[in-house]
């Protein structure tokens, strides 16, 4: 079930979500960087499913159709809970499968996101948008369902560290909390000094990030720098999507009538230049 978002007559432009905003979160792989340069994690995800096979012997048919590195994480978490409720207690059939394969497979996926940061950039013009919201009092956060280390060392490389308060990543213990799940919002609020949802939007490429942020109540700007993004997005049902961060710069500026505005669930539109 999709989160009940507040209702608001027409899509807001950039300059009313950012305006007023005291917190701007940003997902990473996309908005900060492009992280694999669009190459499929399917060569991660057939790495974790090598492990977990040899170590849980069988593996569920949605685990094993799975390409996806994020995805089969949270499918291996699916298929150790289903197996422990099958089996009503410390049983063989609920030992067998060793819950530190979890922790195994994570780790996976973060030394492909740690190899994969060394060739990535930042997105374009983030550096010039991130100082702007830095000059007008914005706090700012990572919220991702990425790896923190991976996040911390790109920062680091492109000097951009200084930038965000905080980085909230993917929990290797708990796959469940990644995005969709707005366990990583409401953490970075928390950070940055107990900011209420109101008073703050996420910016985010994939229909994930706009249900977390959904579900955390706080606002959802889209950034789309291809097609295809955008469509994902507006189907999901962003209403406000861009596809550059130069034209967030100057949106970044407060107005007299700025004020927190939610999101509403009527058919997206084209949101009208800043």
């Amino acid at each position: 079930m999709n989160p009940t978002l507040p209702e608001t007559t027409e899509p807001l432009r950039p300059r009313q979500l950012l305006g007023g905003a005291r917190a701007v979160l940003f997902d990473f792989d996309g908005p900060v960087c492009d992280l694999f340069a669009g190459r499929s994690t399917r060569p991660v995800a057939r790495e974790i499913k090598a492990m977990a096979r040899e170590k849980w012997n069988v593996l569920d048919p949605a685990v094993e159709a799975c390409d996806d590195s994020h995805a089969v994480l949270q499918l291996l978490r699916d298929m150790l809970d289903r197996r422990r409720d099958a089996a009503l207690g410390p049983t063989a059939l609920a030992s067998a499968l060793d819950p530190a394969v979890l922790r195994a497979a994570s780790d996976i996926v973060t030394r492909y996101e740690e190899e994969a940061v060394d060739a990535a950039v930042p997105a374009p013009g983030v550096d010039l948008l991130l100082d702007s919201l830095v000059e007008h009092g914005k706090r700012l956060a990572i919220v991702t369902n990425n790896a923190e280390g991976p996040v911390r060392k790109f920062l680091g490389l492109h000097k951009l560290s200084g930038k965000f308060e905080a980085v909230c990543g993917r929990d290797p213990r708990d796959p469940r909390r990644m995005k969709p799940d707005p366990s990583a919002v409401r953490l970075a609020l928390e950070r940055l000094g107990h900011i209420g949802p109101e008073a703050a939007v996420l910016i985010g490429d994939q229909p994930g990030d706009l249900r977390a942020a959904a579900s955390a109540g706080v606002r959802f700007l889209g950034y789309a720098p291809d097609p295809e993004r955008d469509r994902r997005l507006r189907r999901a049902g962003a209403r406000t999507v861009v596809a550059s961060h130069i034209e967030l710069i100057d949106a970044c500026v407060p107005r007299p009538d700025a004020r927190p505005q939610g999101f509403s669930q009527s058919p997206p539109l084209r949101h009208p230049r800043p």
